[in-house]
């Protein structure tokens, strides 16, 4: 662990917003970097600048907080080779971690104690090409599958790949609307007419705290 570090966008404490762990006091390590540019992402400012952080001073912001869960997210974590090595060290610590990750890189070395929440990129995030489609294979139940919807078109994707690749049986399937583009009750009514066997998420901190970075 000597000698490694981590450029890092923010660490800070606040409520899950997002995944079956919505509403736990957590603390988030967000990464700088992402080599995916979806239309709707909400965390561009995570794309570049950051601080170069030593793991032991990570570990240490962390355990100030004590809070048990603990999450990493970006950007694009995994994109920091050091991230496995955080993940690790995180949960040597006692915490209960999850890993937020877009799905475009290679899952299987994420230690097996991790909740990996995985993005499935549907067409309208501009990075459907980008799909690990490996990482499917690694997924197990104490995982999560996100699949963010801009609209119909997204959700009639995101049905064939949950039927084509019997996602609700691998872990957690999490269908979001995107913000301004798709209504929640639009998306709801379609779950519930295909009698999908999926979780419904819209970002519980944004209902809070509106556009605010650092919550």
């Amino acid at each position: 662990m000597a000698g490694s570090s981590l450029r890092v966008t923010e660490i800070f404490f606040s409520l899950q917003g997002e995944s079956t762990r919505v509403g736990l006091p957590t603390v988030f390590v967000r990464l700088t970097g992402c080599p995916l540019r979806c239309v709707w992402c909400d965390t561009e400012y995570s794309f570049s600048g950051g601080k170069h952080w030593a793991l032991e001073d990570i570990l240490s912001e962390v355990a100030r907080h004590k809070a048990r869960h603990v999450c990493v997210t970006g950007g694009e974590p995994l994109a920091q080779k050091a991230c496995l090595e955080l993940l690790r060290a995180l949960c040597d610590a006692g915490h209960s971690v999850s890993l937020e990750t877009s799905g475009a890189l290679d899952i299987a070395g994420v230690d097996p104690r991790v909740s990996r929440i995985m993005d499935l990129k549907a067409p309208g995030s501009g990075e459907v090409a980008r799909n690990h489609w490996e990482n499917l294979a690694c997924l197990n139940a104490q995982d999560e599958i996100k699949i963010v919807l801009a609209d119909e078109a997204d959700y009639q994707w995101a049905r064939a790949q949950i039927t084509q690749h019997a996602l609700s049986e691998k872990c957690t399937v999490l269908l979001s609307p995107v913000q301004g583009k798709l209504t929640p009750a639009d998306l709801a009514e379609w779950i519930l007419r295909d009698g999908l066997a999926v979780r419904m998420q819209v970002q519980m901190h944004r209902v809070i705290w509106g556009d605010r970075t650092g919550v």
